[in-house]
């Protein structure tokens, strides 16, 4: 018996080759990370295309892997002990994927320690408020005349970048090496232009970022990675 058999989002989104791990993603900022990470760590694996409408996100076969109803979310047969495991959450699966591997977690503890404190960073700071940000500035809540909202999120916005534009000040990587910490950070300064906010956040003026960015989209898993699954 498929070791997927008791997991009953395998029923909407069968697998091709249940031996490998099966990714539920959509190719958002936190979507991307799973795919990305998968491709930077060689891992072998299969994508499904979830939808963020409800007929997917909250159909109740996802429901059952992430009753948060939030892609990425996957599933490996090959887990801890042997054992098939089921996760959700773009963080935790980087810090999985990393220990499953030995790879992107850095060569000790204080190296993980510095990488899982930037990769927090981006879970509870970058994201959220960078998700806010595109709902104010181009989404529904641009529509709300009252502009403190909007320039919450504006302001927060330019606070963070400028804790990451002096950061890397004499870095290519958040972290020392190359690791998860840039595989979550960077697909979410690349929304800025998806939210058309550059502009208005003085993108430009920030150097270290401008190449920074740059240097993660010439990795060629991460061109991979942020076309997976496809939209289409």
């Amino acid at each position: 018996m498929s070791a997927l058999a008791s997991f009953p989002i395998a029923q909407k989104w069968p697998a091709t080759d249940p031996s490998v791990i099966q990714l539920y993603s959509f190719p958002t900022p936190n979507g991307v990370k799973a795919s990305i990470a998968l491709e930077e760590m060689e891992l072998p694996y299969e994508a499904h295309k979830v939808t963020l409408s409800d007929a997917d996100v909250k159909s109740p076969e996802f429901l059952s892997l992430n009753p948060n109803n939030k892609i990425p979310a996957i599933i490996d047969p090959n887990g801890p002990d042997g054992e098939a495991i089921g996760l959700f959450e773009s963080g935790a699966i980087l810090l999985y994927l990393g220990e499953k591997t030995g790879k992107f977690i850095g060569n000790s503890a204080r190296d993980k320690a510095r990488i899982t404190q930037w990769l927090m960073f981006q879970m509870g700071g970058l994201g959220p408020m960078f998700g806010q940000l595109g709902f104010f500035y181009k989404f529904a809540g641009s529509e709300i005349e009252d502009p403190r909202p909007r320039d919450r999120y504006i302001n927060e916005a330019k606070r963070l970048l400028s804790v990451l534009e002096g950061h890397l000040e004499g870095r290519d990587w958040v972290a020392g090496d190359y690791s998860i910490a840039d595989m979550a950070i960077a697909p979410w300064l690349r929304a800025l232009d998806f939210y058309g906010a550059k502009e208005v956040l003085g993108w430009e003026g920030h150097k270290n970022l401008v190449a920074y960015l740059d240097r993660f989209l010439d990795r060629p898993a991460v061109q991979t990675g942020l076309v997976t699954p496809p939209r289409d």
